[in-house]
């Protein structure tokens, strides 16, 4: 009779944790991930020595500083992944007003490490990127509050969830961080959509998107500068974005050899945001396109998963997270070819970055918890009774 009323995934009664997190788990999506990691370790052994040896520090400082803040990352995406849909709510709301108090304050407390853009608390021994936290909390914590308003007599989720999403927006904009001010954005609105937005919203979305853009290009001249470059039908060969041209078209299909690759003495930023092109001058096409296959894995799996999910907060939720993570990754590659401006955004668990590495652990910990295999969780059981 359980079967009947709950769906039909077998529970055996008083099963211990473990045998059941690695039962109910995707584990192609943590596959991929562990993989990414691993190519992540890889090009940074190729990438980081000439920048290392720049700053008079061991050639492998930014490896061995990658394999601890990635540990930590892994036992953060382990732990997480075991809690329940209630648990990673709970505290991600409360993730959520911690980060949302770190990014308010980098205007009196922040740090731009000459870079333009005040974006990181530096630490001494390390530096914190509060937005790269603030977006798998966002997710979910958006998730719920426009759950909340299918519920009968609720509250309206949806709205609020639109002025939070504004306020971060002009948060992040301030920095200046475009970037992270669009992706933010965009994974509220794949989360409006799915709860049911109406198309007319949605181009209104678009719109306003637009004459956001307008605004920024003629008040900002660090954006004006970037969208300029992108524009313009000749690429400074001197420039980051010509560096990285250059090194995707010599790497040609197999790539140049391994550790035989020129980009990463040029480029300053060849670890992190164009790590793509470190990995197509040495390895080639090949490499890239098996990068491309694993994000789209950990995606498209994740979609497939949540289909079958009838809980509107789980659906939610997991919809965003796994639309953040692989558009993140796009925009990453997408600047390398130069099919995007530049972002200054990081390539998930393969650049080089504490804060990133780590949020993304956390942020793919949340989406294998949402997506596991629950006895409720299947939309396909409902269907099944009304036959």
């Amino acid at each position: 009779m359980t079967d009947m009323v709950h769906g039909a995934v077998p529970v055996a009664a008083g099963e211990p944790v473990l045998p059941k997190w690695w039962r109910t788990l995707d584990k192609w999506t943590m596959s991929c991930v562990l993989v990414l990691f691993g190519v992540g370790i890889l090009l940074a052994l190729a990438a980081s020595p000439p920048l290392a040896a720049r700053n008079h520090l061991d050639p492998f400082h930014y490896v061995q500083r990658q394999a601890f803040f990635g540990s930590i990352a892994m036992i953060a995406m382990l732990g997480v992944s075991m809690m329940p849909p209630l648990l990673v709510r709970r505290l991600a709301v409360l993730g959520f007003f911690g980060a949302f108090t770190a990014l308010a304050l980098l205007p009196v407390f922040g740090t731009d490490f000459g870079k333009g853009a005040v974006r990181w608390y530096s630490l001494g021994f390390a530096s914190v990127q509060p937005s790269e936290f603030l977006k798998p909390v966002f997710v979910v914590t958006a998730a719920w509050m426009m759950a909340a308003s299918h519920d009968l007599n609720g509250p309206p989720g949806r709205f609020w969830s639109f002025v939070v999403t504004i306020v971060i927006v002009l948060f992040l904009a301030m920095q200046p961080d475009f970037g992270q001010a669009c992706l933010i954005l965009f994974g509220w609105g794949v989360m409006y959509f799915v709860a049911g937005a109406p198309m007319l919203l949605m181009v209104a979305m678009g719109g306003l998107v637009v004459l956001g853009g307008m605004v920024a290009y003629s008040s900002s001249e660090h954006f004006a500068r970037r969208i300029d470059g992108f524009l313009s039908s000749d690429v400074d060969p001197t420039t980051q974005i010509g560096y990285a041209t250059n090194a995707i078209q010599e790497g040609g299909f197999f790539g140049v050899g391994v550790g035989e690759g020129q980009v990463k003495m040029s480029l300053p930023d060849a670890h992190t945001d164009f790590i793509i092109a470190v990995a197509a001058e040495e390895y080639g096409l090949l490499l890239v396109l098996c990068i491309l296959a694993l994000y789209g894995t950990v995606v498209i799996r994740s979609f497939l998963r949540l289909m079958r999910e009838r809980d509107p907060f789980t659906r939610l939720a997991g919809t965003g997270l796994a639309a953040v993570f692989g558009v993140q990754a796009m925009i990453n590659m997408g600047v390398a070819v130069r099919l995007l401006p530049a972002k200054g955004m990081t390539l998930p668990f393969v650049s080089y970055g504490g804060s990133s590495v780590i949020a993304s652990g956390i942020a793919i910990g949340m989406l294998l918890a949402l997506t596991r295999t629950r006895a409720q969780g299947g939309i396909g059981d409902i269907i099944g009774r009304g036959r």
